[in-house]
């Protein structure tokens, strides 16, 4: 057993057995650690667990404490559950939002979704609606219009797929669901980013399925480790983001695209290329699913992103035998998508609205950019890949510093902070480091932080 699940099974007896009391507060995370011979990192993640168990509570700026009036919770869950609510700690903070400094954040500020005009598209189509289209079913497919101009838009980026090869689903997430479900059984192992997108180890891991990742070069995945991974264990799928890489702004080359597509049909592999930036990146920018025609490649898109994080739209193309069987999948586990939203997003591709605001959020991102190169260079913050596009900088601290501990630190503040160890699928050794959204990067509260604690935690 491991200490993590030693100082669970410790804490939850107390509690359990009335030792620690409703409402008592636990030892903070330094003095945990001391009193109980472990690093600060596995406080954190022993803390966090039983919070997801439900057995404590995280109030922020005051720490943790035994929760007053928790639900019962039978026997402990099995450990790939315990370990995908770890994973979707950070998602639920985003969520939440809790904190005044949203340096980890995945979303864009407010400020730059304003002149969106959602409101007023909205009531204007439900205004609109007659019955059958406002109460009834709609085709499991997704509203064939907007399928229609996907298709144009994929196009434009050099993907030929017809209307019918295109299933639109609630956001990326639920794109990136359904094809693990169809293609993976528990025990298969498949290939994913490291520094990755931390939701999808969650899913992977709730269904049993063993992720490992291939580390992530400044011009995309390492090739050789990446062979080294499909000898020693034939992967069905690798899982991965081309352009504007979640976490570290990254995108791939043209070389590295043309050999992982060479090695996917070498090794009879599928690659799930989710492409969330694409509105907001140059179309002819080397993307697996141009260079490979959907034939092993899946691609997977989104509105939410760009639009609104509400705006549950989504999409997946591929080669169509596969698309029937998603499109089943997706009818046995949510029947449809929403007809409502889907007609939203048309409306607003169609009448212009959509590429005036998209010229706008480039604007944002571009302005960001160069102010969050400038200042975290000026922190000391190691930035290792070139950013190419997206909202995300990844920021090494150096080392002798503990990434988990400096995001605690932060929160006391009112800073979210993202540590790098969220976006890794596996337990490695790694240079400590941030997921940094280039809109917060310049907060003087979150500099001054930086400046402050990387000082005093250097050896």
């Amino acid at each position: 057993m491991g200490r993590i699940d030693t100082m669970v099974g410790r804490l939850r007896a107390q509690i359990e057995d009335g030792l620690l009391k409703p409402g008592e507060k636990l030892l903070s995370v330094r003095a945990a650690a001391s009193e109980h011979g472990v690093s600060k990192n596995t406080v954190c993640e022993a803390y966090d667990r039983l919070v997801a168990l439900g057995l404590l509570q995280s109030k922020q700026g005051s720490g943790y404490f035994v929760a007053s009036r928790r639900a019962a919770v039978g026997s402990t869950p099995s450990s790939h559950i315990a370990e995908a609510i770890d994973s979707a700690s950070l998602l639920r903070e985003q969520l939440d939002q809790h904190y005044a400094v949203r340096v980890g954040d995945g979303r864009p500020p407010a400020s730059w979704m304003e002149r969106v005009g959602l409101g007023p598209q909205i009531a204007q189509l439900k205004h609109g609606l007659d019955s059958a289209a406002g109460y009834g079913y709609s085709t499991p497919w997704g509203y064939r219009p907007l399928r229609e101009r996907i298709a144009l838009m994929l196009g434009e980026r050099g993907i030929e797929a017809a209307p019918e090869q295109i299933l639109l689903t609630y956001g990326a997430n639920h794109g990136l669901d359904l094809v693990a479900r169809q293609l993976l059984e528990p025990d298969d192992v498949v290939l994913v980013d490291s520094p990755g997108y931390y939701p999808l180890f969650g899913k992977l891991r709730l269904s049993r399925i063993r992720a490992m990742g291939i580390p992530r070069l400044d011009e995309g995945p390492d090739l050789a480790a990446l062979e080294r991974a499909c000898e020693v264990h034939r992967p069905k799928v690798f899982f991965t983001q081309s352009l504007g890489h979640n976490p570290t702004g990254s995108s791939i080359t043209l070389p590295v695209a043309h050999r992982l597509l060479q090695l996917a049909e070498e090794f009879g592999f599928y690659i799930v290329e989710d492409d969330p930036f694409a509105d907001i990146l140059q179309a002819t920018q080397p993307r697996l699913a141009t260079l490979d025609q959907l034939k092993r490649v899946v691609y997977v898109g989104t509105f939410s992103k760009t639009l609104s994080a509400n705006l549950r739209v989504g999409y997946v193309a591929a080669e169509p035998q596969l698309m029937d069987v998603l499109c089943n999948l997706k009818m046995l586990t949510v029947v449809n998508s929403s007809d409502l939203l889907e007609r939203v997003v048309f409306n607003m591709i169609a009448s212009g609205l959509y590429l005036r605001h998209l010229r706008r959020l480039k604007k944002h991102v571009d302005s960001a950019r160069v102010s969050a190169i400038r200042a975290l260079q000026g922190a000391g913050i190691a930035l290792p890949y070139t950013h190419t596009g997206g909202y995300y900088l990844w920021g090494e601290l150096g080392a002798g510093i503990d990434e988990r501990d400096i995001a605690y630190r932060a929160a006391q503040e009112s800073i979210f902070l993202a540590p790098g160890a969220i976006f890794r699928p596996e337990k490695t050794e790694a240079t400590a480091a941030i997921r940094i959204n280039i809109a917060y990067a310049d907060n003087p509260q979150f500099l001054d932080f930086i400046a402050r604690t990387s000082a005093a935690q250097r050896p």
